[in-house]
């Protein structure tokens, strides 16, 4: 007998997160927890959704949340696929479940991560904004030991961002620093190529979301033809069934994909795109859909039992005042399970 509870923890950044899709001050977030009657197990999942972005970001979310925790303790557990249409939640019920079945808290896909015998390189994140406060973001990402870089770009002059590499790149070799960047679909087709063409003198490693999702004859014309690798992030949201998404890879041919378990319906899903990937010669990276420590920790047990030595996008637990606190660390740009640290207690309401 498995018995759930939801707790509401809507996340608040430290300081506004400027994105070519606005500036986002707050995050919606809930906990799904549930314990074994029998065995005491404790297990949580986070549902957390970006609004304007997540499929799931609908008025009703709270309401399917609260069903679910009502189906949980009439004994009516659902499996994953009742939740395709709701891939925060999917994430949420089965990270939770994972956790659930180890008598370990906090350890969904325990491994050399959790045992902190093991750390994850990740990226630091540079958010937008003028040109003082970036420029202020890197050098603290730089001063913190991080070698790789991702900079959000889109919503400012695009000279003063270009501007803003060049001064990395005086000082900084691709050897010693690795600059991916990040435009969230802000390109419009027509500006995309000149744009990567100015980019690319920086040596940029990739590019993410170029132009918006759903053109893909434009988006596998720049794959084909950009100067720097192409990233493909938003273009995955809402594509569940395997032959569409094989379709989609063939016909864009990138370079690279980011994946986001809470916005692609979960590590199971997530795992069905890595599959594909094996076999087109693309390359793949994770990245936070701005979780909280919960979520983060779910998805970075996962990554690091697949063994990739790419930076992963896993660096955005100190974004909020109200975070977890938890065993998760950030030490010379490597994101690290301090053992010797515990998670703070989660009230149920």
């Amino acid at each position: 007998m498995i018995t759930a509870k939801l707790i509401a923890n809507h996340l608040q950044f430290k300081l506004p997160a400027g994105t070519s899709r606005g500036v986002l001050k707050t995050k919606p977030t809930w906990y799904l927890h549930l314990t074994h009657q029998l065995t005491g197990n404790v297990g949580i999942g986070e549902c957390s959704i970006i609004p304007k972005l997540s499929s799931d970001d609908k008025p009703e979310l709270e309401s399917e949340l609260e069903k679910l925790v009502e189906r949980i303790n009439l004994n009516d557990v659902p499996v994953l696929d009742e939740y395709n249409e709701w891939p925060a939640i999917k994430f949420a019920l089965e990270t939770a479940l994972e956790d659930l079945a180890y008598s370990d808290n906090f350890s969904p896909f325990p491994g050399d991560f959790y045992q902190g015998k093991k750390s994850i390189p990740i990226n630091g994140l540079v958010w937008m904004g003028d040109e003082n406060f970036m420029q202020s973001q890197i050098q603290q990402k730089i001063d913190d030991g991080f070698d790789c870089i991702k900079m959000k770009i889109g919503a400012i002059d695009f000279d003063t961002e270009l501007r803003i590499l060049k001064s990395i790149r005086k000082n900084f070799s691709p050897e010693q620093i690795e600059l991916r960047v990040d435009a969230n679909g802000a390109f419009s087709t027509e500006e995309a190529m000149s744009k990567l063409e100015k980019l690319a003198k920086f040596q940029i490693h990739s590019i993410e979301q170029p132009i918006r999702p759903d053109q893909w004859k434009d988006m596998a014309l720049l794959t084909a033809n950009s100067p720097i690798p192409i990233a493909l992030d938003e273009e995955l949201i809402g594509l569940t069934d395997l032959g569409y998404q094989i379709q989609m890879l063939n016909f864009i041919q990138p370079q690279y994909i980011i994946l986001k378990p809470s916005l692609l319906g979960g590590i199971q899903a997530s795992e069905q795109w890595v599959s594909i990937t094996k076999n087109n010669n693309i390359g793949w990276w994770a990245t936070s859909a701005l979780e909280s420590n919960i979520g983060l920790n779910a998805i970075a047990q996962w990554v690091s039992n697949k063994k990739t030595k790419m930076p992963q996008g896993l660096g955005t637990g100190k974004l909020f005042t109200n975070n977890i606190d938890s065993p998760l660390t950030i030490r010379n740009g490597k994101l690290t399970y301090d053992t010797k640290k515990k998670w703070v207690e989660i009230t149920v309401g």
